[in-house]
């Protein structure tokens, strides 16, 4: 693999989740597409217990993580498990490639279902091609067809490059690609845009967020003048610049700091905002910001991060948020906090769920998190908005305008 493709940020990269039933093929179609052994293959039944992941790039999709998942039908002791497994991988899934293997085709038809009612691209592939009549089997891809709508392509367990299989993937998520970079549609070539970036605890030594980092590639990719600042360093930059910038990106823990600072005429926003475009539902998730106003001592808030690390002191979802939210609220506040992929199913105990930035999942699987919190009508929004509402300036700050999740 090269050094390119292991520096793309697995955040960053298409989703292909393979579905099916225990052998099925999964594990061999992978390995035929990735041309090594990515997958375990065994004819136990049961061999994948959970997720496998593997980056690589398929020429007209780009970098792409592969998801192999356990059997749709494992009903061993580790079955619950490995399918609960295969369900998460499933809502992080931006193509899906869905085996038929034998005759049964129930469960195969409700994952289709699944990512059809989700606009996630899905092909059908028949498995295991060589061991079936040639007749039978073109039959059978032109009836799930028809029925599925669909493209449905066959695949024998010695094509070693699984050649049919990978010109369905690319042609399946052409036309669903979006380039989305965090700046889009805030800036243009020579705009003059100011990085605040205060370097706490939390930062890794000597390297910068990855929020931080992918702005300044995507300031700098779009011609724009490009200066980054600690928060120290933010009024000298700001007298010593000749003209005012054209945006100030901020982390959100100091909007309180950086707003009065801010140059009349100049627009403000933060990294954690940025990321709630980037990621998911701009518009739920800043809408949902009022709900702050409707909370009592009596409420629920879900604090929900994406990564998981150990709490340092002054964390902003575990300890500065929750500060916040209580002050305005009362002390009385029940306040929970989740991480990692520990997101509930059902939401509906909460009256708020408050998410990072999200910059370590993909933006299909934040997108299913805010799909879950709309279907119980639970208002849902993120660290950056509900800063700036809660230091009163969320009116002043600059919102990415995205469309509705697609």
């Amino acid at each position: 693999m090269s050094e390119k493709i292991q520096s793309v940020s697995s955040a960053n990269r298409t989703h292909i989740g393979f579905f099916g039933r225990m052998n099925a093929g999964k594990s061999t179609l992978i390995n035929s597409l990735t041309g090594q052994t990515t997958a375990i293959v065994s004819a136990q039944p049961g061999t994948t217990t959970d997720v496998v992941s593997k980056a690589m790039e398929i020429h007209g999709i780009g970098a792409c993580t592969i998801l192999d998942t356990a059997g749709l039908d494992d009903t061993s002791e580790l079955g619950p498990q490995r399918i609960e497994a295969a369900k998460k991988a499933a809502m992080k899934t931006d193509l899906a490639a869905v085996l038929f293997y034998d005759e049964k085709e129930d469960l195969e038809k409700k994952v289709v279902a699944f990512f059809k009612a989700h606009k996630i691209p899905v092909v059908g592939v028949v498995s295991h091609y060589d061991e079936i009549d040639h007749e039978k089997g073109q039959e059978r891809i032109a009836r799930l067809e028809k029925e599925l709508q669909i493209p449905v392509v066959p695949f024998a367990q010695n094509d070693k490059q699984g050649g049919e299989v990978r010109l369905a993937l690319i042609r399946a998520i052409q036309g669903h690609m979006e380039k989305r970079s965090p700046l889009k549609g805030l800036v243009k070539a020579g705009d003059f845009v100011v990085l605040v970036m205060p370097q706490d605890p939390q930062a890794p030594e000597g390297r910068l967020i990855q929020p931080e980092v992918q702005t300044i590639r995507d300031g700098l990719d779009k011609e724009c003048i490009v200066i980054c600042v600690t928060l120290d360093g933010l009024k000298p930059a700001l007298e010593n610049l000749k003209k005012h910038p054209d945006l100030i990106v901020t982390d959100s823990q100091a909007f309180k700091e950086v707003y009065p600072l801010v140059p009349e005429g100049t627009r403000l926003t933060s990294f954690s905002i940025l990321f709630a475009a980037l990621k998911g539902d701009i518009q739920y998730l800043s809408k949902s910001a009022a709900a702050i106003e409707t909370l009592t001592p009596s409420s629920k808030v879900l604090i929900a991060e994406c990564c998981t690390h150990a709490p340092m002191d002054e964390d902003i979802g575990r300890i500065k948020i929750p500060r916040l939210l209580r002050k305005k609220v009362g002390q009385d506040l029940s306040i929970e906090v989740k991480a990692g992929t520990d997101f509930p199913e059902d939401a509906s105990e909460y009256d708020l769920i408050i998410e990072c930035g999200g910059c370590m999942f993909n933006r299909r699987y934040i997108l299913s998190r805010i799909e879950s919190a709309e279907k119980k009508n639970v208002p849902m929004t993120n660290y950056g908005i509900a800063l700036a509402y809660l230091n009163g300036i969320l009116d002043k700050v600059t919102l990415p305008e995205e469309d509705k999740h697609e």
